[in-house]
Order: C-alpha cells, then structure tokens, then sequence
C-alpha cells in the first residue's frame, strides 16, 4: 500500500531534490509525495487530500510555522505521524514540537540518508496506526451488528472478541424465550401501512430493551415475535431467573402496550410467552456472509409449543417446571401435566406470577382446588367453581372448570 507524505517547507529545490531522491520508491509505489510551502496551504492540501498518511514539516515557514501546523493537527484531532525539520541545535522548538505530538525530527541542513531512515521508520509507526484503526473500525463495525441482537454490555464484550461468535456451535445450559401476539396476522390485513409501522416498531422497541434490561439475546425477530436466548453467547449462571423476570416485565409492557392502542381504537391481541431451559447448540449458523446468531434443538421446541399452550389454557405465560426450578425463588401456580405437540411425554407447566400476585389470597384458592384436581378429589369441580364465582376472568381457572364438567380429570391434559 502507498504511503503518502505531505512535505511542507518554502525551500524552492526542495521539492525537486526529494523527487529524485525518492524516485524508486515512488516508481514502485511505496511512496506518493504532495508538497505546501506553508502551514496555511498543509492544511488546505489536508482538507483536499484525507489519505495523507505522514507530515515531513519545517518549523520556520511564512505565514503559519511548523510549531503553529502541530497545534492546528492537535485541535482538529488529525493523528498523522509528523517529522519536524529545525535548524541543528535548536532544541527548544523541537522540544515544543515533540511535546505537540510530532513523531520524530531532523536537523539541516536534510542529510537524505537520514531522511529516507526517518521516513522508514515513520511508516513502521504509520503501519502500526492504520492497523488499529482498522480494527477499531472492525469493532465498532462489529459492535453496531451485535447491537441488534445483544443487550449494550454484551455487544461490547463481543465485538472485542471476534472468537465468541465464530461459525459453528457449542452445546450449553440456556433458557430460551418465545412471544407472539394473538392474532396479529389477521389484523395486520385490516391495517393501513402508516398505522402498522409505528404500532410494530414502537412494540418491538419496548420489548426488545426490556430483553436488553435482563441481558437477553434476541436471536430472532420475525414479524411481531421475538426468540430470546439467555445464557448465551456468554454464560449466565442466573438464566432462568432472567428469563422468567424479563417474561414477566414484557407481559406487563405487552398488556400496557394493549390498553394505549386500544384507545386508538385498534384491537390488539395478548402478547403470548413460552419459556423453557435446558441443553442446547449455539451458535453463529449464517453461512460465511450473514450473522445469524440463534440456536437448535429440543429446549427450543419445548419454549416455542409453551408459547402455543398459552391459547388453549388461557394463559399469558407458560413455563416449564425445569425452568422454574433452576430458578433462585420461583413464585407461580401450576398450570397442569401438558402433553405438547409431537411429544407423548407431559411437561409439568407453571404460570409465573409477580410477588404481588403470588401473596393475593386468591392464589392460595387456586392452589388448593389445583391440588384437589391433582388427587383426584371428587371436590375439585366445587373448589374450582367456588373460585371462577369470585374470578371469573381467570382463563386458567375456567379452562380446569370446563375441562371436569366434560369428564377430565387429574393433571395431564394433551394439547391439541
């Protein structure tokens, strides 16, 4: 790559000299010299030319000195590697202009010799600047990708590991988050283009920060849904805590996020959540050209039919019995044994519930006509019907209702 020199001196052969000096480097390309006669016109031949690389300045020029051009570079923070030339034995200037950030100085009258060595060594320096800038612009090329996906923290560690998030997957211990909007295909054909795109993106900006707020990975967007991950890419001893209090916050935004558009007047459906931990591949699995940062196997499938268990039960959030018991304190009720899709073994499911929540005498209700039905008492149908008398819009407490009024009994319920 060339390497190219801003000389400035009001010397009149100086520019001639310098040609010939250098004329096999400049055939070859290693160097591409341009020249000023003053600081004034350096600073105009810097605005003119952006890929200067390397100063070779005198100190004692017409209208602007060398000393003055230093200062100018440092205000207009221009890190270009610069050799001052001074008259031999004037060590006050050169000590000023080192002190202004010049590279390394030269005395007259030019010894050529010496000058070609300066220069040599300048561009080893040049060599090891262009190389930090270049991976600054990687970083930081690195950091507004991962932006996207990771939580502020966790794209800056990354983007100054280049190997976190190589091609190829590992196997870890994660928690993994699914949400969908009931609904929202449907309604998306009865909405006008300048109603959805603020009503999409404002929805996904507060959910997205939320997941950001727990240092969750938003490993997929796909219209209105969102996959998280939590303990990946870096580990997190606390991932199922995270998961279950980041589904919690977004089923608050989500319900907020109803109500304000409801007085809109567009009829937004509940948010849906599913969550589940376990064994899972990470990864970057985009190919060579696209960053695709998401993850595979059975702990994603178990998160994303939770989600889908959520319609038929009547619940907001769904997660696993796994999950909640990797948590630090789990405060929740038992939604039932679920039979999910494809599977013919039940997952015990929980509804996660704030502590607020949680301490309501009303759960203690629940529990207690739960674990009738879970004994098989003959007087859960009572206990569950004393409770919707006083809830009636528990959707959990109704779908147990109807389903022992039909004949079911116990726990274990099939999703269809």
């Amino acid at each position: 790559m060339t390497v190219r020199i801003l000389v400035v001196d009001d010397e009149p052969d100086l520019e001639a000299l310098i040609q010939q000096k250098f004329r096999h480097q400049i055939r070859d390309g290693d160097f591409s010299f341009l020249f000023a006669h003053d600081g004034i016109e350096a600073l105009a031949t810097l605005k003119a030319n952006r890929d200067v690389d390397m100063i070779v300045a005198d100190i004692n020029m017409p209208r602007m000195d060398g000393l003055t051009l230093l200062q100018k570079l440092q205000e207009e923070e221009e890190r270009l590697s610069t050799i001052i030339v001074s008259a031999y034995g004037d060590m006050a200037n050169i000590r000023t202009a080192m002190n202004r950030g010049a590279f390394d100085f030269l005395t007259k009258p030019i010894d050529f010799l010496d000058l070609e060595t300066t220069i040599a060594k300048t561009v080893r320096n040049v060599e090891v600047l262009r190389e930090a800038r270049r991976r600054q612009a990687e970083a930081e090329r690195a950091h507004a990708s991962l932006s996207r996906f990771f939580s502020p923290n966790l794209a800056q560690r990354l983007a100054s590991d280049a190997g976190a998030v190589d091609l190829g997957g590992q196997r870890r211990e994660i928690a993994t988050l699914f949400s969908d909007i009931a609904g929202f295909t449907a309604l998306v054909e009865t909405l006008e283009p300048d109603v959805l795109g603020p009503l999409l993106n404002d929805y996904l900006t507060g959910m997205t920060d939320l997941v950001f707020a727990c240092d969750g990975t938003v490993a997929k967007i796909v219209g209105d849904a969102l996959h998280v991950l939590f303990g990946a890419p870096g580990e997190q001893l606390d991932h199922a805590d995270r998961a279950i209090n980041c589904a919690l916050a977004l089923d608050q935004f989500a319900q907020s996020f109803r109500e304000r558009w409801r007085g809109k007047a567009i009829a937004l459906g509940v948010t849906r959540i599913g969550v589940h931990a376990g064994p899972a591949i990470v990864g970057n699995f985009g190919g060579g050209r696209f960053f695709d940062y998401t993850a595979y196997g059975d702990t994603i499938n178990i998160a994303a039919r939770l989600e889908t268990a959520n319609k038929q039960l009547g619940t907001r959030i769904c997660v696993s019995a796994t999950l909640a018991a990797k948590a630090a304190e789990f405060r929740g009720r038992p939604v039932g044994d679920l039979v999910l899709r494809g599977r013919t073994e039940a997952l015990r499911a929980l509804e996660p519930l704030k502590r607020e929540d949680y301490e309501d005498p009303a759960t203690k209700s629940y529990l207690d006509a739960f674990a009738k039905l879970e004994t098989g008492d003959p007087g859960a149908i009572a206990a569950f019907a004393a409770y919707v008398g006083k809830r009636a819009d528990d959707q959990l407490a109704n779908f147990h209702l109807r389903r022992l009024l039909n004949g079911a009994s116990g726990t274990r319920i099939i999703m269809d």
